[in-house]
């Protein structure tokens, strides 16, 4: 099924190329980078407001694991990559990542290439080169891993003071859906377990009862706003902050945009010979599972790509994709 869906969606291009490459497959937690993927705005003191991504890059270096010993660690020891983490901070290796940002003001985005906030595409690090900012250290395996890592709900909604989302149409989604999935998941009161609970205070809003409900369920204050007595009041430093939209609002599909150019500029530039073969290879390991009609639709796909790059060293890549698929 996620070929025929890949092979529908040419925007979906850009990450499964990411994802078959070297990267899809990273040595451990430890030996991999951290991405937001999503646009994020940020706010000063001021109210002024720009575009940002955010960046997790590993102090401990880039690793991956071959095709062979990823299988044979999936079927060996599955949790690798947990115990490497957890080894690693228990011998006091705490690992590190340093933190940079990506910034785009407004005025910026409003003339951009593409959309600034396609989930698909990425940043020009050239264009706009990565600020560092700090660092995060893991330095504290968890004492139980079950109250402290599996009742984790993390949730984009959840934003400190100077960070708000932009109108990143994922995100946007994410803001709802991430919070219903996690009272899905442990109960209407999930923020009152601890590892969820706001550091050193209390939930404090109009959600009343439920199951799961740990604390004094906020006493007697009423569950209905705007009320005369002591229920959580709106704080105005910490409301969104204002902006000015001026193009038309509609739907748009993405799918006639350039999904090509940024996949092509990560298999040219950014991929040495040995990586392009083992992407070429592991794409079609992967794509002889799916259906005949689908394998043709992609391989199909990928004779428009190489049609529209007009590059001969891409086509010699195909030739190279479909060699490895066909001897499947």
């Amino acid at each position: 099924m996620v070929w025929d869906f890949w092979s529908l969606r040419p925007e979906s291009l850009h990450q499964v190329s990411f994802l078959f490459s070297d990267r899809g497959l990273p040595d451990g937690h430890r030996h991999m980078n951290g991405y937001g993927s999503h646009t994020f705005k940020l706010v000063n003191a001021e109210g002024e407001c720009v575009y940002c991504k955010f960046h997790y890059k590993t102090d401990q270096g880039i690793k991956n694991l071959s095709v062979e010993e990823a299988d044979r660690l999936a079927a060996t020891n599955p949790d690798y990559s947990i115990g490497d983490l957890f080894n690693a901070i228990a011998n006091g290796n705490f690992p590190s990542w340093t933190f940079y940002i990506q910034v785009m003001t407004f005025e910026q985005a409003e003339k951009f290439k593409f959309n600034p906030f396609d989930l698909t595409k990425v940043w020009s690090h050239k264009e706009y080169p990565l600020i560092p900012v700090g660092k995060l250290v893991l330095n504290r395996n968890p004492v139980n891993y079950f109250a402290e890592v599996e009742q984790l709900a993390f949730d984009p909604s959840n934003m400190p003071p100077g960070i708000e989302p932009s109108p990143d149409k994922m995100l946007q989604g994410r803001l709802f859906s991430y919070p219903d999935t996690h009272r899905h998941r442990l109960g209407a009161n999930y923020l009152q377990i601890p590892v969820n609970c706001p550091f050193r205070t209390r939930v404090a809003n109009y959600q009343r009862d439920g199951p799961m409900c740990m604390s004094d369920n906020q006493g007697g204050a009423p569950n209905y706003y705007p009320n005369s007595f002591t229920a959580p009041q709106t704080q105005p430093r910490f409301v969104e902050s204002r902006f000015r939209a001026s193009p038309d609002v509609a739907r748009y599909n993405s799918e006639d945009e350039d999904n090509v150019t940024q996949v092509r500029a990560f298999y040219t530039q950014v991929l040495n010979e040995e990586e392009r073969q083992r992407l070429c290879q592991n794409m079609a390991g992967f794509l002889k599972e799916a259906q005949l009609f689908i394998q043709k639709r992609m391989v199909s796909s990928h004779r428009v790509w190489i049609f529209i790059w007009n590059n001969a060293t891409l086509c010699l890549h195909l030739s190279v994709f479909l060699s490895c698929f066909y001897k499947y």
